[in-house]
């Protein structure tokens, strides 16, 4: 019987090409996920800061013009606005509110009310979230607020519909997304701009709707994303470096003489 020797040949090390150069590609496409998680954490700090500091600065003295709107730069903008809100003209959003118990949402309406400025022009405005017991607006009678009014909010850009949200019917007023031009449409309001104001968390004459609904809680899991990637890199080097010491190092298969 016939033993070849142990010995790290030649053969051995060929055999490992292929493995390594896949597997230092892997590396480099998991290092560079890794690192891109990272910059991307630093994009969405950035981001984020730059809404908290809008959201709270002093109210310009005039809203944004309708074309020179640019979410980038005026979405989430504080701002002040004079008139008469439209009751008459509401329109009702299905949605979703934060209850009284943590972890449990309250499911009912935000409150969409065009506001006639003082200039003449209209603006639409989230007036804030009413329950579903409540849709009617004889239900809250106090909140219908007439007469001349100023109200603070946040400047917001329509709300896209993602492929998981029903298409609103505005024939029977069902609606599942604030759509701006859609809702001013089926209203007929005429020229609306293409933002609305979210209303800040300024008691309604009756307690509804409640305002200051917005939250500014932006996901940022990218450590959590970074973490991920370079573990499944270490993880790589780690059996790639015991099947590589498994390949140079393991007896070889004894053969028949």
């Amino acid at each position: 019987m016939n033993v070849i020797g142990a010995s790290k040949s030649p053969s051995r090390w060929r055999g490992l090409i292929a493995p390594g150069i896949a597997s230092a590609v892997s590396l480099a496409i998991l290092i560079g996920l890794g690192i891109w998680q990272i910059e991307r954490k630093g994009e969405k700090e950035a981001l984020i800061g730059h809404i908290i500091e809008r959201s709270h600065a002093e109210p310009p003295a005039a809203l944004p013009a309708a074309d020179a709107w640019d979410p980038k730069t005026d979405e989430f903008r504080r701002v002040r606005v004079t008139g008469t809100l439209k009751n008459d003209k509401e329109t009702l959003v299905h949605g979703l509110a934060a209850g009284d118990v943590p972890g449990r949402a309250l499911q009912g309406f935000y409150v969409i009310t065009p506001l006639v400025r003082t200039d003449g022009s209209t603006v639409l405005v989230n007036r804030g979230f009413i329950p579903t017991e409540l849709k009617n607006p004889a239900d809250r009678q106090a909140g219908q607020v007439a007469g001349e009014t100023t109200l603070t909010g946040i400047l917001r850009a329509t709300e896209v519909r993602t492929m998981f949200v029903p298409a609103a019917d505005p024939a029977r007023g069902e609606w599942f997304n604030r759509d701006i031009a859609g809702i001013a449409a089926a209203k007929g309001l005429g020229a609306v701009p293409p933002y609305l104001i979210e209303a800040d968390a300024t008691p309604n004459p009756g307690g509804w709707p409640k305002g200051g609904q917005l939250r500014v809680d932006l996901p940022n899991n990218h450590l959590q994303y970074a973490f991920t990637w370079f573990g499944i890199a270490a993880c790589l080097v780690g059996v790639f470096s015991v099947f590589a010491w498994r390949k140079l190092n393991d007896p070889p298969e004894a053969s028949a003489g």
